[in-house]
């Protein structure tokens, strides 16, 4: 399946990639879970090696490789650490908005940065009352002059603490209309960071709250023009958001099946290896057929959006998949490990906590399955796709 859609450049991104984890990344997994501490060296490390502009055209330092390419960066990060899956797919997400919303000043000062990788970039849209109802948010942005003071809080904003460049979406108006976008630097007085709450997993990420005082920001920071934050907000969690998630997924689910065929190949009762037994086989086979579906549902979403075609439905589909299917193969994980998985010394008691972090973020499987249902209805309200994807396959072809 990987050959249908990927072509001999993403095989050697892939190859690139999973070196990287295993030497840099996979050594540092016991700190970082003991320490449940933000990994700032290693978030920038990550960031240093270009994976952050994998969407960005080669115009602008940027890889220019396209979804599946982000798609596969992600799914091998996550295989070792969920966490710095989580890192760079939040990263990414944050370029969507400059991508598909930035003018050119706004382009050519920040995505150059983002592509060598000293700018990591957010997205900071929920609220603690709000939650994942954009239109109830209740931070504000009030013109003075020529700058937005802008008041209020985000929450869950993937690599708060990292973070160099803050998408902000807040109130400028009332209604749907009434929501606009701004470039918010790190730096800014009147900006600070709520403190860094460790979770049940994906240890050495940060998904924190953003805390802006009359934070004053120049209106040329803001993206497109007031009124455009719902689009922005929508298109990046729809066209970057759900499919990165679905690769995050994605690569916990493989570090499950993995660990769990060499477990039941090392333990032996009876005299044969675990494998042997029928129940264990079955539950084996179990994970590996769902996860060569969840793999062809997120590969092909992706592929779709790299060609520019309409694909809301298939990227929905894409983050349910892999989303149920990881928690499904999780907990066949558990059942092989037995007593064995509830301890640290073996890895599936963190890819377990980890992929439960993954079913919230960019809708729940609830709003995914409501989303379909609209589709199957001939009820949705047209496609992010078709209006913001752009092919980004200049580099791949090459291969």
């Amino acid at each position: 399946m990987d050959s249908y859609f990927a072509t001999k450049r993403h095989e050697g991104l892939r190859q690139e990639v999973r070196t990287f984890a295993e030497e840099q990344v996979r050594p540092r997994i016991p700190e970082m879970e003991s320490s449940r501490s933000v990994q700032y060296e290693l978030s920038r490390l990550i960031a240093s090696q270009g994976w952050i502009g994998v969407t960005i055209s080669p115009d602008y330092g940027g890889m220019g490789l396209g979804h599946l390419a982000k798609t596969i960066i992600i799914e091998e990060l996550s295989r070792v650490s969920g966490a710095m899956g989580a890192m760079v797919q939040a990263s990414q997400l944050g370029v969507a908005k400059i991508l598909h919303f930035g003018n050119d000043s706004q382009k050519e000062r920040w995505l150059p940065a983002i592509a060598e990788g000293s700018c990591l970039p957010t997205i900071a849209v929920t609220e603690p009352q709000s939650g994942g109802h954009v239109l109830g948010m209740e931070a504000t942005a009030v013109r003075d002059g020529d700058d937005y003071l802008l008041n209020g809080r985000k929450v869950f904003v993937g690599n708060s603490h990292v973070g160099d460049l803050h998408g902000v979406v807040a109130r400028t108006g009332p209604g749907s209309q009434g929501l606009s976008a701004f470039l918010v630097e790190s730096h800014r007085p009147g900006f600070s960071l709520g403190p860094h709450r460790a979770a049940m997993g994906l240890h050495g990420f940060s998904f924190g709250e953003l805390i802006f005082d009359d934070c004053r920001i120049p209106a040329a920071n803001m993206l497109g023009v007031e009124g455009d934050g719902l689009a922005v907000a929508y298109s990046s969690s729809i066209l970057y958001g759900r499919p990165n998630l679905a690769a995050v997924s994605l690569g916990i689910h493989q570090a499950l099946l993995e660990e769990s065929s060499a477990y039941v190949t090392e333990q032996h009762r009876y005299g044969k290896p675990l494998r042997d037994l029928l129940p264990v086989k079955l539950k084996i086979g179990q994970m590996q057929s769902r996860l060569m579906t969840a793999r062809l549902a997120a590969y092909y979403a992706v592929h779709l959006l790299d060609q520019g075609l309409p694909c809301d439905a298939e990227l929905m589909n894409a983050k349910l998949i892999n989303v149920e299917y990881a928690l499904d193969s999780a907990r066949n994980a558990m059942e092989v490990h037995a007593a064995c998985g509830l301890y640290p010394d073996r890895p599936v008691e963190r890819y377990v906590r980890d992929a439960h972090h993954i079913f919230a973020p960019a809708g729940t499987s609830d709003v995914q399955l409501l989303r379909l249902g609209e589709v199957a209805l001939g009820m949705s309200k047209g496609q992010w796709s078709e209006r913001l994807a752009a092919p980004l396959l200049e580099a791949a072809a090459t291969s």
